[in-house]
């Protein structure tokens, strides 16, 4: 149980023992003690005032009495205003370092029985990753990560939109202009070769809706009638037809994307359990439109086509199936999610989609609960922001999208000349520099995206991000490397001793607090799906730990016991530091 766990069942008797009222843990609250006062854990003691009628002040102090009669480590109070602060001892915070924090399995929460799906990446086959995808995939992944550690059992989800007018788009420019051309032929990744001919399309549809405008067409017309268009369409009708020549087109380009968004994925470092294909799902649905009218939770107009009235929710009418019995996009997640479902039998699905989703996902949860699918309790939209570069918004149908793969170069390019710039790889092999490199590069642009909350629009700046003094993944992996070199001369091995009898000065005290806070660090990141708490603690520990290196001697400590206690604090410094950082998906080095 930890001290905070003891402090509240305490304070439960302190206010049963000394106003006689049963009062439920869950209205109590802690803090964490400001840093001008003395003590580490605050109780706020306004809410009892009901209970005692006394002042604030009155109150605090007496139930700060009773917990320092009843708490052997409660060994000191003070009360400012309506914040009773509460010291305590040393030894429980030492005792701490050696019987838990340096556990190799601290931060693991045993397995809760249940099961979770997290769907994220989600690209179109008909160009490569971009800024925005790199988010969405750092999120998912991170997530997961986070919520395995928590004692779920995850599975990893790629849906994969690979068919519709988009990707016909490619497919028919690859065929008209390509002249055979093949990744292993231009020397392109497979994604970077469709994702050009997506360009060269669009480029063609633009002039050939001028020359109809300039015969005299208005502009919706000219969208219309443009050739290129209507073959795209036709193009669409034959896959559907699964006519064999599209069907074999369509297959080869798509092949040639997948083995470039693979070599992306390693790059980033993510993975999946299961891939789902929007070709084999796309039908899926209209069972679920059928149940629905049987159930009476849609309804048909008089052209045919079927809705859900979603008014009395503060939403709108929402259309489920057109009139001619084909599919609108709610149709086929209706059917997806149903399909998922039935794989997996997971308690709880976390689609990890852009704020611009937000509605639908609003809509599709809440139609699903009518129609009495039990698992929609456990559906959550983790939705998220846009990510922006200094030069403005991306677009991708122009070619000015912020490609994934050459934004990974440009990091990894970045790290190499600032790390060579401080003179931090001296003594290092070229295979030891290139893989420094790339985990500085990488680390840099995971932990920037990370450490901001999902919801929050962010302005991403690779100079900014790789900067080995600031707010950034560098930063931390700098501390990092500086514990294992000092532990290395130490020649330090493992835990060196438990029973440590001294004072601890105010900076170890501090580090000691802060690492045990990781566990509970981990439950508030699974409870809110927010990489974001941990990548900010992770950042505060690093901090802290250079504030100790600098005020407190570890190598050169007169006393034998203190030198070995902030060698083993260091280590357990370390090993939070990677194993935060791990959940973030970020490599930390040993040595810079």
């Amino acid at each position: 149980m930890t001290i905070e766990n003891t402090i509240l069942q305490h304070i439960q008797k302190a206010v049963s023992s000394l106003y006689q009222i049963e009062l439920p843990l869950e209205q109590i609250s802690l803090q964490e003690t400001r840093k001008e006062f003395e003590g580490q854990i605050t109780v706020v003691t306004f809410p009892f005032t009901r209970f005692s009628k006394k002042t604030p002040e009155q109150t605090g102090v007496e139930i700060g009495e009773y917990l320092k009669q009843h708490i052997t480590e409660v060994i000191g109070f003070n009360v400012i205003k309506g914040f009773l602060n509460l010291s305590v001892s040393d030894s429980y915070w030492i005792e701490q370092l050696s019987h838990a924090i340096l556990n190799p399995q601290y931060g693991q929460f045993p397995l809760n029985g249940k099961k979770v799906m997290v769907e994220y990446s989600s690209p179109n086959t008909n160009k490569p990753l971009h800024l925005g995808h790199v988010r969405n995939n750092l999120l998912g992944y991170s997530v997961a990560e986070i919520l395995s550690v928590y004692g779920y059992e995850v599975i990893k989800v790629n849906l994969v939109n690979d068919r519709g007018i988009h990707i016909c788009k490619s497919m028919l420019a690859w065929q008209l202009f390509g002249n055979n051309e093949t990744p292993q032929s231009s020397g392109l990744k497979g994604d970077h070769l469709v994702g050009k001919y997506y360009v060269i399309f669009d480029q063609k549809y633009k002039k050939q809706i001028e020359a109809l405008k300039a015969s005299g067409q208005i502009e919706e017309e000219a969208k219309k009638n443009a050739a290129i268009m209507r073959q795209a369409q036709q193009m669409l009708l034959d896959w559907e037809a699964n006519d064999k020549e599209v069907k074999d087109l369509w297959k080869k380009m798509n092949g040639w994307v997948y083995t470039g968004f693979s070599e992306t994925y390693k790059k980033l470092g993510v993975d999946f359990e299961k891939f789902y294909y929007e070709s084999e799902t796309y039908l899926l649905g209209k069972d679920i439109i059928d149940e629905g009218l049987d159930k009476g939770v849609f309804f048909k107009k008089e052209d045919g086509s079927v809705w859900i009235d979603l008014t009395e929710d503060g939403l709108d009418q929402k259309l489920v199936l057109r009139a001619d019995g084909t599919s609108v996009y709610i149709t086929q997640d209706l059917g997806t999610a149903q399909f998922k479902y039935e794989d997996f039998k997971m308690d709880e699905s976390i689609y990890v989609v852009g704020n611009e989703q937000d509605y639908h996902f609003k809509v599709l949860f809440l139609i699903l609960d009518k129609l009495g699918k039990t698992w929609a309790k456990g559906l959550h939209h983790l939705s998220y922001g846009m990510v922006d570069l200094p030069s403005g918004k991306m677009k991708s149908r122009e070619g000015t999208v912020v490609d994934a793969d050459e934004l990974i170069d440009e990091m990894i390019y970045t790290a190499k000349h600032r790390t060579e710039e401080l003179g931090k790889v001296d003594g290092f092999s070229e295979d030891e520099k290139h893989n420094l490199y790339e985990m500085i590069g990488m680390g840099a642009l995971k932990y920037f995206l990370l450490k901001v909350e999902p919801k929050k629009r962010l302005l991403f700046d690779p100079q900014e991000s790789i900067d080995f003094q600031g707010h950034t993944g560098p930063f931390i992996q700098y501390t990092h490397a500086r514990i294992r070199s000092v532990l290395a001369k130490a020649n330090y091995k493992e835990q060196i001793a438990s029973d440590y009898k001294f004072d601890l000065a105010s900076v170890e005290r501090d580090l000691l607090v802060t690492l045990t806070k990781y566990p509970s660090i981990i439950e508030a990141s699974a409870k809110e799906y927010s990489p974001a708490h941990i990548a900010n603690y992770v950042f505060e520990l690093a901090k802290l730990y250079n504030k100790f290196y600098h005020e407190e001697p570890i190598l050169k400590a007169e006393d034998p016991n203190v030198k070995n206690f902030r060698l083993d604090l260091s280590a357990a410094t370390s090993s939070v530091i990677n194993k935060g950082m791990k959940l973030l998906g970020i490599t930390v080095p040993d040595r810079m």
